[in-house]
């Protein structure tokens, strides 16, 4: 006797051992009601075809109501009005929600004056100080309130950001850029220069080498614990780069003969003191050798693509890997460094891209609504991996260089704790 969730269609597999005891005529019925199941699969995947060729909109909520529930979209946000660092908030979503309240206040505030001269000009018997203002002058300031208006809406792009994945700066908190002068300033460093280091005593040199060449002007010093030499301390070598000109210094830290810590101290300018510094920790470090049809680097300067970072915090690591690379790339080499942040954990890539004719079997490229792209219909875009690969996440950020040349209470800006990764559903970056 079937079960009653089988009703109204085939038996399962578990019921033909009760309609036979033959092994034989139990696999000639598996196999038939197996038939039986995919023709009726295929019977109404046709059926739902030939209705939506001629409803379209059938298939869009089919789309619709068929999209995986990922944890990204399940992701949670702090429910402040808050975009000082570590605050867990979408600063999109925050300065679109600023602009909307100060648009409605804006035009509360019209609605508000225009009421009071309504009820001026009808209170003919009060003496008002406005009686001596023309029409013209009050048509004036209608005119500056909606001009008011109108550029607080050309502010409210819809497009705030590029993609759905991409970062935009632009949207930098004030009170974020106001912390980090140096490094959210309006000009930035047209050529960066690089100081790589690793930790004392370290073995990893070609991979402290490979790392340096990522990034252009960059210089790799060997850094030794020899019992007859000094143990330069990360102040010193900092303090010695930056009277040599050097922006930025990588300090990357080796376990069991691997890449496992990078340092990414900020020297800033002149007159200003060091900072702030991020520590990440390294997972999957993966060498340019190690990758299948790996391609081999040029002097050029690469394009820099940065994915997923929304958060205040967010935010600082995207701008301080900006501030690594040349503002002005050479889009001859192409080449492409990708950074793209998932559940707080950015994975690094080098690519070099080459654009070519699409297969018979390729589609067109289509725009993020699933519409093809104008103007490059039959172009596709190959990508050849040039490495290296590894996986970076964000451990703390510190005022000055690192722990210990930090001071002041606001010393240690963030740092990650186990209790963060409690939730799953709510990320840092």
């Amino acid at each position: 006797m079937g079960s009653q969730r089988s009703a109204g269609r085939p038996s399962s597999g578990a019921s033909l051992s009760m309609r036979t005891n033959n092994k034989l005529k139990r696999q000639a019925l598996y196999v038939e009601q197996k038939k039986e199941n995919d023709k009726t699969r295929h019977e109404e995947r046709h059926r739902r075809r030939r209705e939506e060729a001629k409803d379209p909109e059938l298939r869009r909520q089919r789309l619709e109501r068929n999209q995986t529930n990922t944890i990204e979209k399940k992701r949670v946000w702090d429910d402040v009005d808050d975009d000082k660092l570590g605050a867990v908030v979408d600063v999109s979503a925050l300065k679109r929600r600023r602009l909307e309240e100060e648009e409605a206040k804006a035009a509360r505030e019209a609605d508000g004056v225009v009421d009071d001269e309504d009820n001026e000009d009808n209170d003919s018997m009060l003496g008002s100080d406005d009686e001596g203002k023309s029409d013209d002058d009050e048509d004036e300031d209608d005119e500056e309130r909606m001009e008011k208006i109108r550029a607080q809406r050309a502010q409210r792009n819809p497009s705030l950001a590029p993609s759905t994945a991409s970062t935009n700066l632009d949207l930098t908190p004030d009170s974020l850029a106001i912390e980090f002068k140096q490094l959210f300033g309006d000009v930035p460093l047209e050529f960066p220069k690089v100081l790589v280091t690793t930790s004392l005593n370290a073995t990893i040199h070609k991979e402290a080498q490979e790392i340096a060449a990522i990034f252009p002007n960059s210089t790799y010093i060997r850094r030794t614990a020899h019992r007859y030499g000094h143990k330069y301390s990360v102040r010193e070598i900092a303090k010695f780069a930056k009277n040599r000109g050097y922006t930025v210094l990588f300090v990357i830290g080796e376990d069991q003969k691997k890449p496992c810590q990078l340092t990414v101290v900020h020297l800033n300018g002149e007159d200003v003191a060091p900072g702030p510094t991020l520590t990440y920790t390294i997972r999957g470090y993966q060498p340019s050798k190690s990758l299948l049809g790996h391609g081999n680097p040029t002097n050029h300067y690469p394009e820099l693509l940065l994915n997923g970072f929304k958060t205040p915090l967010g935010l600082l690591a995207a701008k301080s890997m900006y501030t690594l690379f040349p503002a002005n790339p050479e889009l001859s080499g192409r080449q492409v460094v990708t950074l793209h942040n998932q559940r707080d954990y950015i994975f690094f890539r080098r690519h070099r891209y080459i654009f070519r004719e699409a297969r018979k079997t390729e589609k067109n490229v289509t725009t993020a609504d699933g519409s093809e792209m104008k103007g490059l219909e039959g172009i596709r875009a190959g990508l050849q991996e040039i490495g290296p690969r590894m996986t970076l996440k964000l451990r703390r950020v510190d005022k000055g260089i690192g722990k210990a040349g930090s001071e002041g209470e606001d010393a240690l800006k963030w740092q990650w704790k186990a209790g963060m990764e409690k939730e799953r559903t709510k990320f840092n970056l």
